[in-house]
């Protein structure tokens, strides 16, 4: 499952974490989770998590000892969407903007 349309329009790395955290919406992901989901270095993915926390679209919680950052509910999208997607959002992300 993919973010909503209306949160692509970012920095890849962040769309790329939000699609991971939608992915693992009840359960969150550690760091380390997403690190290796996203395969980008620590700095971008530290970098990727600051700005997304600063623009209020990942939660940070603190369970059982670990830290576990989950999509914000606004992220989420209401229904799976179509995995093959439109062709408008296939050209978006192949170009360079």
């Amino acid at each position: 499952m993919k973010a909503k349309r209306e949160y692509r329009d970012r920095e890849s790395t962040e769309v790329a974490v939000l699609d991971a955290l939608v992915n693992r919406v009840d359960d969150g992901m550690t760091v380390f989770e997403l690190r290796a989901a996203v395969s980008v270095e620590i700095d971008d993915l530290e970098t990727a998590l600051a700005t997304l926390k600063e623009d209020d679209l990942i939660v940070v919680e603190s369970r059982e000892g670990r830290t576990v950052i989950k999509p914000d509910e606004k992220v989420v999208p209401d229904e799976p969407a179509d995995d093959e997607g439109s062709f408008a959002d296939w050209i978006r992300e192949r170009m360079p903007f």
